[in-house]
């Protein structure tokens, strides 16, 4: 389809935002709050104004985004964070009783080949039975953030378990601007497209918002070393469409 060095999100081809209903019933997995606003908030939230059901499972607390905060310590860091995903997931049209959480740890998430992780796809595997999702929404494997690419392995090994599969979307985060050659589809692996989310780009937009730990100026202002999304970053997820992935 491409090769490494012109593959380009910008040039794939375009879905209308009726196309978003057809995925029916969704899940997305967050490796982190804010990755599901980011990633796919305009396909949520064309999913919920068809009144498709949504779900969230959350991978990670997001506890580690300022990890030397002496006025937020990690349980209140997690609180706030996973307060900021239930105002994101409510801007979005999501039931905020809707989300589910891992626990697993920021920074850290582990692969389905450890003790932790099993337990994490055996999870994954039994909400994904109860719920019967057609279609799931994690990163894209290889984007460049080691949480993404593990939760990216917890789902295609729950996936791989379930008698009968849902359809797997992979969107993209990192790899807007993080991604190295390797890191992006290579030819003939995958099949990539993009949705129009013109139409709920303000929701988007507020949905993000919500994330205020982790937009600039910041609400944890006693960590100078803490994570805040760049201006470059965010304007990726200011477009009026975002891409998905599908492997081949």
């Amino acid at each position: 389809m491409h090769n490494e060095r012109t593959f380009d999100f910008q040039s794939l081809p375009l879905r209308s935002a009726d196309y978003a209903a057809t995925l029916g019933p969704t899940v997305v997995i967050a490796p982190h709050p804010d990755d599901e606003s980011l990633g796919c908030g305009g396909l949520l939230a064309l999913l919920r104004k068809a009144g498709v059901p949504v779900w969230c499972v959350l991978v990670s607390d997001g506890s580690m985004s300022h990890p030397n905060s002496v006025k937020f310590p990690a349980a209140a860091r997690q609180a706030l964070r996973a307060t900021e995903l239930r105002l994101a997931l409510t801007e979005l049209g999501v039931d905020s009783n809707e989300l589910q959480t891992l626990n697993l740890t920021d920074g850290a998430v582990p692969t389905p080949d450890t003790p932790t992780g099993a337990m994490a796809v055996q999870h994954l595997y039994n909400f994904l039975q109860q719920i019967g999702a057609k279609t799931i929404l994690c990163p894209w494997r290889r984007d460049p953030h080691p949480d993404h690419r593990a939760t990216s392995e917890l789902v295609r090994s729950t996936i791989a378990k379930l008698p009968q599969p849902p359809r797997l979307l992979e969107y993209v985060v990192w790899a807007w601007e993080r991604a190295a050659p390797a890191d992006l589809p290579q030819p003939g692996e995958a099949t990539g497209w993009r949705l129009d989310i013109s139409a709920v780009l303000p929701q988007k937009q507020r949905a993000i918002a919500a994330h205020r730990s982790q937009l600039a100026p910041g609400i944890i202002d006693d960590d100078p070393t803490g994570f805040l999304l760049s201006a470059d970053m965010l304007a990726h997820f200011a477009q009026p469409f975002e891409a998905y992935l599908e492997v081949d």
